[in-house]
């Protein structure tokens, strides 16, 4: 979509107190969600994001994440400037940041353990508002239990939405008994209600030019911190270093990795829900291979 820049940056002075003259705007790449910018300005750099008008919720939720995240003083997030509506179009603004691939993986570890020691205050599993896993819905209400958390607004939904997409009756069956044997994954294992980050694949966090970490883009609740650790495994993008960091702080149990699988089942069906393709495929044989071990 296309930006009147002055007429944004106007915007920005009179109605969000945000002052500063655009020297130039370059594209960013890497999402498929927003388009993104890098505004460098006579204030210095920023980030934007913009969507649609009917995605301001989207955006709002990410701002939110930050904000919330920020509070636990425990990992590094780009600043939150302002978010908000202008003519035709929804945006979050950023501070920019600089960022590399190589740094400190050990110390990326101990900061995201140190996010996952922040636990919450009321005991429960879920989130204020629920927010979004890419573009799809997450909802995130307040539950005692995290096998009925996991279970009704993790697992259940996108299982939904993927038998509707696929019209995989056999998904259906798979999904209903895998969902049926959920505390037989948790005999000896009591999770705590920590601080996530949501959705931590290897894109979402990098290194600064000093090698300390950044994560962004979080699609945060309270649940257990097993999940956030499972998707770093899912598609890599974290050394052995960045776990051997994060036992060092906080060691994992040592069911982990029964519980892995079905942890990251839950961005499986995500995924295929939102790109289709080999995901479907992926999504069953983790089921049959969870079944197995139940």
């Amino acid at each position: 979509m296309a930006v009147n820049w002055e007429e944004f940056t106007h915007y920005l002075s009179t109605q969000k107190q945000v002052s500063f003259s655009l020297i130039s705007v370059s594209s960013v790449s890497g999402g498929d969600i927003n388009q993104a910018f890098h505004l460098h300005t006579t204030e210095g750099d920023y980030f934007l994001k913009i969507n649609a008008l009917n995605q301001q919720k989207l955006l709002q939720a990410e701002a939110n994440n930050l904000t919330a995240l920020e509070k636990t003083l425990s990992i590094t997030l780009p600043k939150l400037i302002t978010v908000g509506m202008f003519q035709d179009f929804s945006w979050l603004l950023l501070e920019y940041l600089p960022l590399s691939r190589n740094g400190d993986d050990l110390q990326r570890g101990k900061d995201l353990a140190l996010l996952h020691h922040h636990l919450s205050d009321n005991k429960k599993f879920g989130w204020d508002e629920d927010n979004y896993i890419g573009r799809n819905l997450q909802r995130n209400l307040w539950t005692d239990n995290w096998i009925s958390f996991y279970a009704e607004q993790r697992l259940q939904p996108q299982l939904t939405e993927a038998v509707r997409k696929s019209n995989n009756l056999a998904l259906a069956d798979l999904g209903e008994q895998l969902i049926s044997k959920l505390e037989q994954f948790f005999d000896t294992y009591q999770p705590e209600p920590s601080y996530l980050h949501g959705d931590l694949w290897g894109g979402n966090s990098r290194f600064l030019v000093d090698g300390s970490a950044v994560f962004f883009d979080p699609a945060s609740y309270i649940g257990d911190r097993e999940t956030d650790i499972a998707m770093t495994e899912m598609f890599g993008g974290f050394s052995n270093d960045f776990y051997k960091g994060y036992n060092q702080v906080f060691p994992l149990d040592k069911g982990y990795q029964q519980r892995k699988d079905l942890y990251n089942l839950y961005h499986y069906l995500n995924h295929y829900n939102l790109f289709g393709g080999r995901y479907e495929q992926q999504s069953v044989a983790i089921i049959k291979s969870l079944l197995s071990r139940a």
